[in-house]
């Protein structure tokens, strides 16, 4: 068993890796990084097959993980590019350039997009109305629930498909049905269908999922949610389901300013960032006093010790809650330094990352010192794991795993070239080069960081 982390490492497997953005799930133990040339990297837990592995395989390490090109599924486009991914609890999405999509993993609820079974076994191609459609549209953005995912095109429509059963779908019911036995069965939707209600004719630009919750963002500002509201999650001062999209009256005034500018869903959270940048949250966020089971925002409050802070950027994980903002208290950084912010009640992985003998759970919002001068620009908070994506540069970060065996000849050419030719290692992996082996070949070591 490899030992927690206490605060934020580079992760060498992907650091010659130039990761445009990754995944992962509040509710989930498994992660997709996607990188600049469009391929994809899974590591995590694999249950139910949600790596596109065979289910006997538990999991595949965050040292070894797993790649995989867009053309190498069925269906690819030639030179197509793997431009979005989403993580459940326990099945993964793949969005394509040309706007196709995949799913691996649990389907007993159709969320893989096919005829509901225990599990799909491989990435298998999800429908794709939004492709036959005139003009024709593409997927951009996915996101996934427990039992459900979501899917948003490039002319803002969203698409929804799996479960039903507490209105995540957004089609206007839950499907309740009487099974044999007086059980009670919900409504299964395996491909995907156009999701309208409030958000019907509205260009939407932000989608997030939470555990059986949806929450949107159109052009204008105005946020939309459905689905599961215990906890108040929804935002909206009561705690009855919503079956079709509807919008948060606190974000459609006529000021624009108090409108949202992104969103974000947590397990039993919902969060909005309006046109001020400032943060605001609505359900169960922590486990004692306000925001807890008992006393949960009914509505869209702000956080007050960071209600000062301009958001860039925010995420929610298992019990973790994360944001980026200027760091206004560095006079003497780089340009647009960044500090990040996390708070959680009941973390104890060490996925608040304050490191080494410091506390793993925090009910307030913290500066999180250890990556105090690294430019991060996105976060995904998993269920106990913690992602950050940061520029190169800035200060110096542990590695994980500490030591790993390097190879002893160049990684070209295999080959001992004498005191003649000596070999390189990278600061980065450790790795030896011949200069000229590079590319393109170099004649003498360059300078400065590299």
């Amino acid at each position: 068993k490899s030992p927690d982390l206490p605060q934020a490492h580079i992760l060498r497997s992907l650091s010659n890796v130039k990761v445009t953005s990754i995944h992962t799930s509040h509710s989930g133990c498994h992660a997709i990084a996607l990188s600049l040339d469009g391929n994809a990297f899974l590591f995590g837990r694999n249950q139910n097959g949600a790596l596109g592995l065979p289910s006997s395989v538990p999991a595949v390490s965050e040292t070894t993980p797993i790649k995989v090109k867009p053309t190498s599924l069925p269906g690819a486009t030639p030179g197509s590019r793997f431009v979005s991914a989403a993580c459940g609890r326990s099945h993964s999405l793949l969005v394509a350039s040309d706007g196709h999509m995949w799913a691996s993993g649990a389907n007993n609820f159709g969320q893989c997009g096919q005829n509901p079974c225990s599990e799909t076994k491989g990435f298998k191609p999800v429908s794709s109305p939004w492709l036959k459609s005139d003009p024709a549209d593409k997927a951009i953005k996915i996101g996934a629930g427990l039992t459900f995912s979501l899917v948003l095109t490039e002319s803002g429509k969203v698409y929804s498909f799996g479960s039903g059963d507490k209105g995540q779908l957004g089609n206007g019911r839950t499907g309740e049905y009487i099974i044999t036995g007086g059980k009670t069965g919900f409504e299964i939707v395996s491909e995907p269908i156009l999701v309208k209600g409030a958000i019907d004719g509205k260009k939407i630009v932000d989608i997030s999922c939470g555990q059986q919750h949806s929450i949107a963002l159109d052009t204008d500002g105005y946020v939309y949610v459905w689905g599961f509201n215990g906890y108040c999650r929804l935002g909206l001062g009561h705690q009855k389901d919503v079956m079709l999209p509807t919008i948060v009256p606190q974000f459609s005034g006529e000021n624009e300013i108090t409108r949202g500018l992104f969103v974000a869903a947590g397990p039993t959270n919902s969060v909005v960032v309006d046109r001020q940048r400032m943060y605001q949250m609505a359900g169960k966020w922590k486990n004692s006093g306000e925001g807890s089971t008992g006393q949960p925002y009914t509505t869209f409050r702000f956080i007050p010790d960071i209600m000062s802070c301009k958001m860039l950027y925010v995420s929610s994980g298992g019990v973790t809650h994360w944001c980026i903002t200027p760091d206004d208290e560095d006079e003497n950084a780089p340009s647009s330094p960044v500090m990040t912010v996390a708070w959680g009640q009941n973390a104890h992985n060490g996925e608040l990352g304050f490191g080494e003998g410091q506390p793993k759970s925090a009910t307030k919002p913290q500066r999180l010192r250890p990556l105090d001068g690294v430019d991060v620009f996105s976060i995904a908070a998993g269920q106990n794991t913690t992602f950050f994506l940061a520029s190169p540069g800035g200060a110096e970060l542990p590695r994980h795993p500490e030591e790993v065996d390097h190879p002893e000849l160049c990684v070209i050419c295999s080959k001992d070239l004498g005191d003649d030719e000596l070999e390189l290692e990278c600061e980065k992996c450790d790795s030896p080069y011949h200069l000229k082996c590079l590319t393109p070949p170099l004649k003498e070591v360059p300078e400065g960081e590299w």
